[in-house]
């Protein structure tokens, strides 16, 4: 069963509707004793980096994702919280992948935010990503980026240049994508999380 964490900064809806035609139980953690009752969990997030990562410290719930042992995937600014820093507000993050969050730059007529589907290539064997071709279309909506680096990128793309569309470092995962709006490949991607 998955665990939602509720800190005030993510758009659940589409989520959970994904959810609930995956037929994929789930329920909401809103304090750190919520987080026994579930066996791996998302961190949803929209909107500003800076902004989401302070509504997260209010929760009091850091320090208890921080020593999560068990599948945890963050989505959109879910998954820039698992970086060290953002641009976006100069924001020290959660710092789970040693890896930073930087703004698009404004150049060769490519507009900012990247919004719309995009070709996905992964770059490690992961279960994540079983039975999803490479090169399949996800849905971003982003004006920052998880910068590419090797060790923890589970996935790329390329947009005014190349990163992680999908990261993973031991029980952590991130997608920059919203699998939940990315019809059928999205919907695997969630499928197999909820596996994992």
């Amino acid at each position: 069963m998955i665990g939602i964490i509720r800190y005030g900064a993510g758009n659940i809806f589409s989520l959970t509707a994904a959810l609930d035609r995956l037929g994929i139980a789930y329920g909401m953690v809103n304090t750190k004793a919520d987080l026994e009752q579930y066996d791996r969990y998302i961190i949803p997030g929209v909107g500003h980096a800076g902004a989401a990562m302070h509504k997260l410290e209010q929760t009091g719930l850091v320090p208890a994702i921080k020593a999560l042992k068990k599948p945890t995937l963050g989505i959109c600014v879910g998954m820039q919280l698992l970086t060290a820093y953002s641009e976006e507000g100069n924001a020290q993050l959660l710092n789970l992948f040693p890896i930073k969050t930087l703004k698009f730059p404004h150049e060769g007529g490519f507009k900012v935010p990247h919004t719309g589907w995009n070709q996905v290539y992964p770059e490690k064997e992961n279960p994540l990503f079983e039975n999803i071709p490479t090169g399949s279309h996800f849905y971003f909506v982003h004006s920052y980026f998880i910068e590419y680096d090797q060790s923890f990128t589970l996935s790329s793309t390329s947009y005014i240049n190349k990163f992680s569309a999908s990261i993973w470092h031991s029980n952590f995962y991130g997608v920059q994508f919203h699998p939940e709006k990315s019809g059928t490949y999205g919907e695997t991607l969630l499928k197999n999380f909820s596996k994992i």
